[in-house]
């Protein structure tokens, strides 16, 4: 059955992300604001600005984890939320008639391990404040500020497989440490795309935070 779940959760995906790409004659999507600050090799130094995202906890394998999550957060942002009248009449989104606000689907969604778990993100929109999003009916589902912050980020193409990303993450790491930085933290697994995108045009990226050089601090 595990086959069955997954091609269930490739088909949500793409269902989210071809709405936002292709929904209401919208072809650009929200992803969250950063500006690169230094480039090393291949690797991009970043600050980000603070952003909302729903997130949820979940078991599984590296691969098998993400599926889980964007069903249960797919369900969210498609009005399996409480509704709200605040939010239908100040944002750009379509209201559900008794299922709850609807939400632009962004990107990336994003993965980091914790503990024997894996976190995994939508962002919010935007235009939303933390007090305007939709409470979440799943209480698996929280809403929180990310805030600002640094990481460094290698950008990739190719499958969503365990092989490739390891791959990339260990030329992020090592590009990193022979640049005198210190990797710190879990790394973050970013993907952008729908499964329907050919995966030698698909734009993902492992992000992780770091100590700067000695040098620099």
């Amino acid at each position: 059955m595990k086959w069955v779940a997954a091609v269930s959760a490739v088909v949500i995906l793409g269902a989210v992300i071809g709405v936002a790409l292709l929904g209401g004659g919208a072809v650009a999507y929200d992803s969250p604001a950063y500006s690169v600050i230094e480039t090393v090799g291949d690797v991009e130094i970043r600050e980000y600005e603070p952003y909302l995202v729903a997130e949820t906890l979940v078991g599984g394998g590296h691969e098998g984890a993400g599926n889980q999550g964007f069903r249960i957060l797919a369900k969210y942002i498609f009005g399996d939320n409480r509704v709200s009248q605040k939010i239908a009449m100040t944002a750009p989104v379509s209201q559900a008639k008794t299922e709850g606000t609807k939400i632009a689907m962004t990107a990336p969604v994003t993965q980091e391990k914790q503990g024997d778990r894996y976190r995994v993100q939508f962002m919010m929109p935007s235009e939303y404040s933390l007090d305007e999003l939709p409470e979440p009916n799943d209480p698996r589902i929280a809403l929180r500020e990310i805030p600002a912050r640094r990481f460094a980020a290698i950008r990739y193409s190719g499958t969503w497989s365990t092989r490739n990303y390891q791959k990339n993450l260990e030329l992020l790491l090592g590009s990193l440490r022979d640049a005198g930085y210190a990797p710190s933290g879990e790394p973050i697994w970013a993907r952008y795309d729908a499964p329907f995108k050919p995966w030698f045009l698909r734009r993902n990226e492992i992000l992780t935070a770091f100590e700067a050089p000695v040098a620099q601090r």
